[in-house]
């Protein structure tokens, strides 16, 4: 088989940390923490990176979990999340009283592009309370409004014009946006928060762009907060075969050990720290052609076999109703008690 043109697949994410991984070699330092067994990444993208990982040059901080269905763990999520918005908000120097208009992206419609609207729900609004005669606001809330503008292929109105008239009428000092996004890995689904200083493209991450939105279009700061619900077909393939030579992998390390024989179907081999990647001749013995392609390489050749016949679908888990009820919960709670210092 000739040469394959991996040029062809374009990585489908929004997460800046999954476009740096894609590029080895962009030279950009991340700074990785984990506490309570949560990953938070820092990483700060300078404009002569922009156009090589078709991302905007700003702060972006990557928090990845496990799970957020347990109470105790969503707990946990959502004290991180609120830490590292408290200190973005900081960074970019926000005051403590500076009012704010939050952002609900997406179609309620439709649920795995529901996070946006689900989150506004829940999120604790007080600007009627400052402009009522006579009202006397307790110290500690902050000046607050919300909107859903829904989406485009709806209202027939591009997201972006939407905002700024509203921004206009309302005069808020900064702006967050919540926006469901789209990964690159199925590790990542449902399971990272990422949160920028650089704005949004709306539909960015599923091949439907719409007008950029930040603070070179608004003239205020824009913090946009988003969570991957999706996937593509190409990356749950490549994937696949990846936990194809994990498995092979693990199941040859165990091969003579009886103990273990009867296990290998059941173990989760993802969470085995000690399994060795396969040679390549156990690669071509085990995936045959498949085995000597890169990762790009592989991507770009499931892409072309997908393309033609309109199989590269955006998937999302089967759990996603339930998931996103937990999820909009967590970014509605650590954006209420970020905004709200008096909030419990």
């Amino acid at each position: 088989m000739g040469e394959l043109d991996i040029s062809k697949y374009k990585i489908r994410t929004d997460l800046a940390i999954e476009s740096i991984e894609h590029d080895k070699n962009s030279n950009i330092k991340t700074n990785e923490n984990v506490i309570d067994g949560i990953k938070i990444t820092n990483i700060v993208i300078e404009k002569e990176y922009e156009e090589r990982l078709n991302k905007k040059n700003g702060r972006y901080i990557t928090i990845e979990f496990d799970d957020v269905t347990d109470y105790n763990n969503r707990q946990k999520v959502i004290n991180i999340f609120k830490d590292e918005l408290c200190k973005l908000l900081e960074e970019i120097k926000i005051k403590e009283n500076d009012s704010v208009l939050v952002i609900g992206l997406g179609n309620e419609k439709s649920t795995p592009d529901a996070l946006g609207p689900k989150t506004i729900d829940s999120i604790l609004v007080t600007k009627h309370l400052f402009s009522l005669e006579g009202s006397n606001v307790e110290e500690g809330f902050r000046c607050v409004s919300a909107f859903n503008p829904g989406v485009m292929g709806v209202t027939g109105i591009e997201t972006s014009e939407v905002v700024k008239s509203l921004i206009s009428t309302v005069k808020p000092n900064f702006v967050i946006i919540v926006d469901a996004l789209a990964a690159s890995a199925v590790s990542r689904v449902n399971k990272t928060i990422q949160m920028t200083d650089s704005g949004i493209h709306p539909g960015s991450g599923v091949g439907n762009s719409r007008k950029e939105i930040s603070k070179d279009t608004l003239n205020i700061p824009v913090i946009a907060i988003g969570i991957p619900t999706v996937v593509d077909a190409v990356t749950i393939v490549s994937d696949t075969i990846n936990y194809m030579e994990k498995h092979f992998s693990y199941a040859n390390q165990h091969l003579n050990n009886p103990a273990s024989k009867l296990a290998v179907g059941k173990v989760n081999y993802l969470k085995k720290d000690n399994i060795k990647d396969l040679n390549e001749e156990e690669k071509e013995k085990y995936m045959g052609f498949l085995g000597s392609l890169s990762d790009e390489e592989m991507k770009s050749l499931i892409y072309e076999v997908l393309s033609p016949i309109n199989y590269n679908l955006m998937v999302t888990p089967k759990e996603v109703d339930f998931v996103i009820d937990k999820l909009s919960e967590v970014l509605s709670t650590g954006i209420n008690k970020t905004l709200h210092k008096n909030m419990k």
